[in-house]
């Protein structure tokens, strides 16, 4: 191994390179004190990232939804939020979400809004976070709605149904709608209170209404009574002859309003009870009926297509 000797005031220094430096730097410290503690490195730290103090840290924030005035928990149907609560005024963040029944949310120290839907209905508390775990139970104040339509006994099918729920205002029954097109037999979440359903059966003016209530915690499970049948008209040179295709059908009130139109050798119409004017028409010809329908009655309406 080289030597390298520098001369300083007559005197020459001998430093040795690589290894044997290394081995006068052990035996200079064994000399001054092999007990003293070696200088300290300091730790490398990433820009930006500072160690956070131990009450700093993240706690977990566990959630759950019950009835309000009952232990039931709500095990479906739910959506979690987390904001932040911004204390200068500024819109919330959302920082977690969540679907699942009882959710839990790892949350850096800080105030918080947590929040859960079910369905229409809500409930939301503040939280405040201090690098401890916490548990929250959210009381929501809600039941639920299970419609279905009949013709007497006979339950009507459920694709031919369709339903909108209103909250009522002053005296107007359908003062806000709460959702349209709901489907038989879905389940529809609200908050507990009064109700105003329609019920639609067909696309005509086929139409049931009926206030329902909605219990906390309950299902309100209601079926709507139509009084309609079904129709098929058919414009024909005979009674039971085949119908004439592209045949341009309107149904009207004795009124002389319009319930229906309708293009087709043989179109089916569901109508409320009632008295109706059938006018069809084919080749420029006009041909017109008087018929009723019955409910629960479903039956062809023939227009005989006479000359002159």
């Amino acid at each position: 191994m080289g030597r390298v000797g520098l001369r300083r005031g007559g005197l020459m220094v001998a430093l040795a390179l690589l290894p044997g430096l290394a081995r006068a730097q052990d035996a200079f410290q064994n000399r001054i004190g092999p007990n003293l503690p070696s200088p300290a490195m300091p730790s490398p730290t990433l820009p930006g990232a500072e160690s956070a103090p131990p009450d700093q840290a993240t706690a977990t924030l566990s959630l759950a939804a019950l009835f309000a005035g009952s232990d039931r928990p709500l095990r479906s149907g739910l959506a979690w939020r987390i904001y932040e609560d911004r204390p200068d005024g500024a819109k919330p963040g959302i920082v977690a979400r969540s679907e699942v029944a009882a959710p839990s949310f790892p949350l850096a120290p800080g105030p918080y809004i947590a929040t859960v839907t079910y369905g229409f209905a809500s409930a939301s508390q503040r939280i405040v976070m201090a690098g401890a775990p916490v548990s929250v139970q959210l009381k929501v104040n809600a039941g639920a709605l299970k419609l279905s339509g009949a013709i007497g006994d006979v339950k009507i099918a459920p694709d031919q149904l369709s339903f909108s729920v209103f909250v009522p205002i002053g005296a107007n029954s359908e003062g806000r709608l709460v959702r349209g097109d709901v489907k038989a037999g879905e389940l529809v979440r609200l908050p507990e209170g009064t109700y105003h359903v329609v019920s639609t059966y067909g696309e005509s003016n086929a139409i049931q209404r009926a206030d329902l209530k909605v219990d906390n915690g309950k299902v309100t499970d209601a079926t709507l009574n139509h009084r309609a049948a079904t129709v098929t008209l058919k414009l024909v040179a005979a009674a039971g002859a085949e119908a004439f295709a592209g045949t341009a059908f309107s149904v009207l009130t004795p009124g002389g309003d319009t319930i229906r139109e309708a293009i087709g050798a043989f179109p089916q119409v569901t109508l409320a009870e009632g008295d109706y004017v059938l006018i069809a028409r084919h080749d420029g010809q006009v041909y017109t009926r008087e018929f009723k329908v019955e409910s629960g009655m479903d039956r062809d309406i023939e227009v005989i297509a006479k000359a002159g």
